[in-house]
């Protein structure tokens, strides 16, 4: 019997039409150095050759009747409208009867009312990185909050579909209130936020590798304690008014583990490998933050999509999430809802002397702990057909248990 669809569940690629090349250059990027894999390389272009085949690989591979195509930087508004709309033009010729979305990512400097005609008309999702308030994200993203703000005033005006996501670091992470409240002030209704976790090499300053120890912190990097104190506080704040107005992806994803339904989200997952990243040259590697030598599975001129995905290699780095879990995180009652979070941040050792351990897993603990009644009264709501947003009529009978 011939297997057409070898994939339990749908597989991503985030693809990088002008690789690691972007008009701005934020402290924290972990992605900007990556253009030193491809020293010499003057073009980060995706030509339209390599587009093609990526589209009709890309569409043929997936099990389910929707397909996300996920458009990734660097900052992939470099190109100009007419190469998505040609990018679009492949979707339709080889989508086969499938449903076809697309979603950017950007950092809304480079938004314009013809792009946000085109976001719109074609139906993108539009996620826009902003770190809160202009004193925050200014710290970290340059004199660009203005520019960014008039992105997202465009893309309101023209009813454009848009996310937030804000990256949390040494700066914003002390002011979660604050943070939080400006994003409900500017009408966000979607927030996703993820704290930065970076070490680079003693020795050649570049970012490295989860999983491996070593290596010295940067000072954009966040502390297990600010991050734990940091969702504790926004959690309070949400629980107690927006739940069901404003929708924060980490305590979706929360509540979907404690219901016992997928995440939603790969950190929270219990194994990885479903989500590569494609480079501007056709180059596959495992995940966006593991955009190493060591993790590049090959390359679509030379291999089909479908065999880098089931390449052992590949599906070594996803089992290895669950199979690498050192023995505190085995033992502990949130490996549930946890999973050991993402492999990019597992490299100190637990309290037995095993690697592997999680650099925010105090945080974590504290999190979980504090959000557990009111997760398994929205579990319980859920259970009943109920509106988990019940939750803000009977908060005040919950109490932070101190831990």
């Amino acid at each position: 019997m011939t297997i057409l669809n070898p994939f339990a569940r749908p597989f991503y690629v985030m693809l990088k039409p002008v690789g690691s090349q972007c008009n701005l250059s934020c402290r924290y990027c972990y992605y900007l150095e990556k253009s030193r894999l491809y020293d010499g390389t003057d073009d980060f272009c995706m030509s339209d050759e390599l587009l093609e085949i990526f589209t009709q690989q890309y569409i043929k591979a997936q099990t389910a009747s929707e397909v996300l195509f996920t458009w990734h930087g660097g900052e992939p508004l470099l190109r100009p409208i007419d190469f998505y709309r040609r990018a679009l033009k492949m979707q339709k010729r080889y989508a086969g009867g499938r449903h076809i979305d697309n979603c950017i990512q950007t950092n809304g400097t480079l938004l314009t009312d013809e792009w946000c005609c085109f976001l719109r008309d074609n139906g993108f999702l539009v996620g826009i990185s902003i770190d809160g308030p202009r004193r925050f994200h200014e710290a970290m993203r340059g004199k660009t909050f203005d520019a960014v703000m008039r992105g997202i005033e465009l893309l309101e005006h023209h009813g454009v579909q848009w996310n937030a996501m804000a990256v949390v670091n040494s700066m914003n992470v002390a002011h979660p209130l604050e943070f939080y409240r400006f994003f409900r002030s500017i009408g966000c209704r979607y927030l996703q936020f993820t704290p930065v976790v970076e070490r680079r090499d003693k020795t050649t300053h570049r970012f490295m590798e989860g999983m491996t120890e070593g290596g010295d912190i940067t000072r954009s990097s966040v502390s297990p304690e600010q991050w734990g104190r940091f969702l504790c506080e926004i959690f309070d704040e949400w629980v107690r008014r927006d739940v069901g107005e404003m929708f924060v992806q980490l305590f979706d994803a929360t509540l979907a583990c404690w219901a016992g339904v997928p995440p939603g989200i790969c950190s929270l997952g219990t194994v990885c490998g479903h989500s590569a990243a494609m480079e501007h040259n056709g180059d596959l590697y495992s995940c966006d933050h593991f955009v190493f030598p060591s993790h590049r599975l090959g390359n679509i001129r030379n291999k089909t999509l479908t065999e880098m995905m089931l390449d052992q290699r590949q599906i070594k780095f996803g089992n290895d999430k669950r199979a690498m879990l050192p023995q505190q995180c085995r033992e502990c009652r949130w490996l549930f809802t946890c999973n050991g979070e993402c492999p990019k941040n597992r490299f100190i050792r637990d309290r037995y002397g095993n690697p592997g351990l999680n650099w925010l897993c105090d945080g974590y603990r504290r999190y979980f702990s504090h959000v557990a009644p009111a997760m398994d009264f929205m579990k319980r709501e859920l259970d009943k057909g109920q509106a988990p947003a019940n939750i803000m009529k009977q908060w005040g009978t919950f109490s932070d248990n101190g831990q």
